[in-house]
């Protein structure tokens, strides 16, 4: 009976109130299966964050450029992942959900304005690296405290406008189809159901895009080659392996994280089935804001530390 009603409002309505959202179609063992995996994602993702913010605001051997900035994507992944997970666990537990056209608009701004900002994030982040390796003597006077906050504000606020500028185009298209092969409501999947021109929306996805992930994909490429060139100049290996500990971390987490968007937004998706996109999706939606934590945590000897002396 709910498929049947969704089916006579996507092909009798000329514009959209409501989306239905399909999730992960499956049978009811797999939904549960699913619904339990990513309540324990989602519980350990949010501990994982909250302990990271924790320690760097309460111990002083991390009160640092790079940690402070740690803290700050940390705060991007809680954002991220309590804006799109609980509705998920509604889709996967009644086998697809309704989500306003408000509600969609308004998850789609979060979930855009999170995901650049910790794009912006991970690229001051590779600077802080590049300046902390190629220039350590001039390190604490040009990272200061006062330029570390104005990099994040910076960063706040590019991420934040650009996302209203393409969430507000988006929500004055006509959309005729009511429902989202996805679990999220996302850029690429509500374009695909406007019956509107959407020449204006894909324009300013063209153009946002050079300083969105091209200007920062140059200059973390950049940072990390001059960040290489130096550390390969090092004469002993103990301190060539001692440069390339401080970085590794953010490497780790800025391939991950680019290779999962660019998977979901640069590859052509032709031919990319439905259920790869969506696992895709859950990648740099679910999964990334889980392994950040783990990733600074785990290869990280001044967070161990300082973890062990808080809970003594």
């Amino acid at each position: 009976m709910k498929n049947t009603s969704i089916f006579y409002l996507q092909t009798n309505l000329t514009a959209a109130v409501e989306f239905f959202l399909l999730g992960f179609q499956g049978s009811h063992v797999l939904r549960i299966f699913l619904f339990l995996l990513f309540l324990l994602v989602f519980g350990a993702t949010i501990c994982g964050n909250l302990l990271i913010i924790l320690l760097v605001s309460s111990c002083k051997n991390l009160h640092t450029p790079m940690y402070f900035f740690i803290s700050k994507l940390s705060i991007s992944d809680i954002l991220l992942t309590t804006n799109i997970v609980p509705k998920m666990f509604h889709i996967l537990l009644n086998n697809g959900g309704t989500i306003s056209f408000t509600g969609c608009i308004t998850q789609l701004y979060f979930f855009s304005a999170s995901e650049e900002f910790e794009c912006f994030l991970l690229t001051v982040m590779s600077y802080d690296r590049y300046v902390a390796i190629c220039n350590p003597l001039r390190y604490t006077s040009i990272m200061t405290r006062a330029y570390c906050v104005i990099l994040v504000l910076i960063s706040l606020v590019l991420s934040f406008t650009v996302s209203i500028i393409v969430t507000t185009t988006l929500s004055t298209l006509t959309f005729c189809g009511t429902i989202i092969n996805h679990f999220v409501c996302d850029t690429v999947p509500l374009v695909e159901l406007a019956c509107s021109d959407t020449f204006i929306i894909h324009l300013e996805i063209y153009i946002l895009s050079i300083p969105l992930v091209i200007a920062p994909t140059v200059i973390i490429i950049d940072c990390y080659v001059n960040i290489i060139v130096n550390i390969l100049r090092i004469p002993s290996s103990t301190g060539r392996q001692k440069a390339f500990s401080t970085c590794s971390s953010h490497l780790t987490v800025v391939s991950i994280f680019y290779w999962t968007m660019f998977s979901v937004y640069v590859v052509p998706t032709k031919g990319q089935s439905s259920t790869m996109s969506k696992i895709l999706s859950l990648l740099y939606t679910v999964f990334t804001p889980l392994i950040n934590p783990i990733i600074y945590s785990l290869r990280n000897k001044e967070i161990k530390k300082a973890l062990q002396a808080t809970l003594k």
